[in-house]
């Protein structure tokens, strides 16, 4: 991922949670918030301290960026998304969060596949 794709800022983070629209299943929760300006999407992930420790959190946070990394033609460019990680996502490998994140992604109709 380049850094202009992801969402670093607090006031970033803010206003996609505020006015945009959450979609989600039993491992993450994705907020999606379309913006006309940009060419591509930015992600922003928030893996909190109940996953587990420093380790399991940046192994979760680097497969999401993978899955993004691998469905960047399919996902919808225009938005900005937010994952949250909810606790079992810490039990997943790769392709189970792939298919959580397709399956998320599916819902909130932003994908262009399937």
């Amino acid at each position: 991922m380049k850094k202009r794709q992801r969402i670093k800022k607090n006031d970033d983070f803010q206003r996609v949670f505020k006015k945009g629209k959450s979609f989600a299943n039993r491992q993450f929760v994705v907020y999606c918030l379309p913006k006309e300006d940009q060419s591509e999407f930015r992600i922003g992930l928030s893996v909190g301290k109940k996953i587990g420790k420093a380790v399991t959190r940046v192994q979760v946070k680097r497969y999401l960026r993978q899955v993004f990394l691998e469905l960047k033609d399919e996902i919808r460019q225009d938005m900005d998304y937010v994952i949250i990680a909810r606790n079992p996502a810490a039990t997943l490998d790769f392709h189970e969060t792939k298919k959580s994140i397709e399956h998320v992604l599916k819902i909130a109709k932003v994908l262009k596949r399937k």
